[in-house]
């Protein structure tokens, strides 16, 4: 009898102390650095140094030579800006801003909304696009695949138009879509008037919003590249000629894209992508006065990123937890994501070795936790200057504990259950 009154006290106490922690308010918990103890103090002084200090977009570039009204050039993975001129000037943009409408049509593909293969027909307004293009005929059917081709390789106005409309009812609502868009992105001086890049009262970017355009789609929609990247092809079964507009497919090592554009109002204009060892850069020069000045502006751009920066490997961590401990949760722990981390960062050339990085993170966590939510982060330095910050992630659900968990651990606990 004193074995089983013993028993039933030894359930009850631990019944309350499940419940309890089932539906125990969440408490401060302190961030840990994970890292060696000798490595403690150093890191101490590195972030007290590095407290307050902003690393600059670039390093002390030297004055370009450069032809054109604005220009900027970034690296591709984390945007930091290694060089601009007149970035900011709201300007006309031309062709350029056919980015824009290829970016919303591969979403409307990732969406499932429309696939590679889906017919876009061609209204009379398409027809009747001026400049670039690959003469639409009303009525006529091509696929989305064939019409992006076009746009990407000829620059083809109607074809821009086509989908646009395609893609948003009609041009007019497609541009509100474009701007909506412009404005998620954080394009503050951007103002769409067409989808094709025709001069018109009001139609206006800068080589800073291009820029951050042309990485969104590079970093999102990297199949946009399969076309880019194509020098020549045909439409009509061989009737229509296609050739690229961005001549430094066959000039410049390592290019592979991305828009060309020229109109009176915007002068000859480029975004350029190009990637060498790992490092991917953009270009933008808008407003040059000849397409010799554009070419050469960009090739000067994407010269001094290449040979004044490098993709240096992300220095690993010396300790790097699977998983974290979670009170109040049946799960117990949750699982980490590190998928932010970049294989590399950007650094000046032949620094690498100055790079370390550290991982600050919970000592456990209190439920609930949501699968995405950050836990903590790690942060690359290069000497004592902060470089890069990187979010750890939960890479699933912790939710809180209820009653009916608390009572199935217990139930668990008494009858050795697995």
């Amino acid at each position: 009898m004193e074995r089983k009154n013993f028993a039933v006290l030894c359930a009850a106490v631990l019944c309350f102390w499940l419940f309890a922690l089932a539906l125990g308010t969440a408490e401060g918990v302190g961030l840990r650095a994970v890292m060696h103890p000798e490595e403690r103090a150093v890191s101490a002084d590195v972030e007290e140094a590095a407290e307050g200090i902003l690393l600059p977009t670039a390093a002390a570039a030297p004055q370009l030579d450069l032809n054109c009204r604005a220009a900027i050039l970034i690296e591709q993975g984390s945007g930091r800006v290694l060089y601009e001129k007149n970035a900011d000037e709201r300007v006309p943009i031309a062709s350029i801003t056919k980015v824009m409408t290829l970016l919303l049509a591969f979403e409307a593909v990732h969406d499932g909304r429309l696939t590679m293969e889906t017919p876009v027909p061609v209204s009379e307004h398409a027809y009747h696009m001026g400049g670039s293009q690959i003469w639409l005929e009303p009525g006529e059917h091509f696929t989305l695949d064939e019409m992006i081709k076009a746009i990407c390789v000829s620059s083809a106005n109607d074809a821009a138009v086509a989908v646009a409309e395609l893609v948003g009812g009609s041009e007019p609502a497609f541009v509100e879509q474009m701007n909506a868009r412009a404005a998620s992105l954080g394009m503050e001086q951007t103002s769409f008037r067409n989808a094709c890049g025709l001069d018109a009262e009001g139609h206006l970017s800068t080589a800073r919003d291009v820029a951050a355009m042309s990485r969104t789609i590079l970093n999102t929609c990297p199949e946009v590249l399969h076309y880019t990247g194509i020098w020549t092809d045909t439409l009509r079964g061989g009737a229509t000629q296609l050739v690229n507009t961005n001549k430094l497919l066959r000039r410049y090592e390592g290019i592979t894209g991305l828009k060309t554009g020229t109109t009176g109002g915007a002068g000859i204009c480029i975004s350029a992508s190009a990637t060498r060892n790992g490092l991917s850069l953009i270009a933008v020069i808008l407003g040059a006065p000849s397409s010799a000045d554009r070419f050469d502006a960009a090739t000067t751009l994407l010269d001094y990123g290449f040979g004044a920066y490098e993709a240096a490997p992300l220095p690993k961590l010396e300790a790097q937890p699977l998983q974290i401990t979670v009170r109040g949760s049946a799960a117990g722990s949750v699982p980490l994501d590190y998928s932010a981390l970049p294989e590399t960062v950007l650094v000046e050339k032949g620094s690498g070795a100055s790079l370390h990085t550290e991982l600050t993170l919970p000592e456990e966590l209190e439920a609930p936790v949501e699968q995405g939510q950050t836990l903590g982060k790690a942060v690359v330095y290069q000497g004592k200057a902060l470089l890069e910050e990187y979010e750890v992630r939960a890479a699933a659900d912790a939710p809180r504990m209820t009653v009916r968990d608390a009572i199935g651990l217990l139930w668990q606990s008494l009858t050795g259950a697995a």
